[in-house]
């Protein structure tokens, strides 16, 4: 013998508890919290443009090679060019600091008024990580390859991490010497869990970057830069050079 099937109710304001007349709760949110969410997204993008036009040359490298460890040396050199635009990104979210929407024009301001500066700290410290890199791919057949492979990887991972703090420290106007770059690498070494989470989000930036160019670009290197800049403002404490947060 079956039982009777429920009958479904309709859906009344008595039901659902919502008086008659009344309307529905929307999102209310503020116009300052509007506009702090605004100023954000004009960070990123402010950002991502600058990446993107200042390193064009790197990014039609990356775009046709999708293996470019294969080629560290032929990426190493076309990755000198990064050091100004690291430079130019981090001086711009320093300005966005005081300014939350500083204009584009700020960007490219400090990439010419950085660049040679940029040039010059970047260049040891990309050099050394691409001859680092080819040596560990070059002995990675040999009989040496597994006693040196794990000091090859250190060489590469400090110079990487104290080329990017040392480009966080000339966007802050730090005049850079011998002994900045030396502080740089030490800061690097002594806050290290630091320096591996800024080395493991711009290596997932790459790659994101590298498999979806187009939209890797629209939504991964600001947000990425923002947080590595921060950090950088932590290493760089470590040896007494304090930075202003945003």
């Amino acid at each position: 013998m079956s039982t009777p099937a429920t009958p479904i109710r309709p859906v009344t304001p008595a039901t659902t508890g919502i008086p008659a007349g009344a309307r529905r709760p929307r999102l209310n949110v503020g116009h300052e919290s509007w506009d702090l969410i605004w100023s954000h997204v004009h960070r990123v993008l402010v950002v991502n443009l600058g990446v993107a036009v200042t390193n064009l040359p790197l990014l039609l490298a990356l775009a046709a090679e999708h293996r470019p460890w294969r080629y560290p040396v032929f990426f190493g050199l076309l990755s000198l060019g990064a050091g100004p635009s690291l430079a130019a990104a981090f001086a711009y979210l320093r300005a966005a600091a005081d300014d939350a929407r500083a204009p584009v024009t700020t960007l490219f301001r400090n990439y010419r008024r950085l660049f040679t500066r940029a040039l010059l700290a970047w260049t040891p410290f990309a050099l050394l990580a691409a001859v680092a890199t080819t040596d560990l791919a070059t002995l990675g057949t040999t009989g040496p390859g597994p006693v040196l492979a794990p000091l090859l990887i250190v060489v590469t991972l400090v110079a990487l991490s104290s080329g990017v703090v040392a480009m966080a420290a000339l966007a802050e106007d730090i005049r850079l010497t011998r002994h900045t770059l030396l502080a740089a690498s030490y800061a690097s070494v002594r806050r290290w869990p630091l320096t591996l989470l800024n080395l493991a989000l711009l290596g997932v930036a790459l790659t994101i970057v590298n498999q979806a160019p187009l939209l890797g670009l629209a939504a991964v290197p600001g947000c990425v830069l923002f947080v590595v800049w921060r950090d950088c403002g932590a290493i760089l404490e470590a040896v007494g050079v304090v930075t202003r947060g945003a």
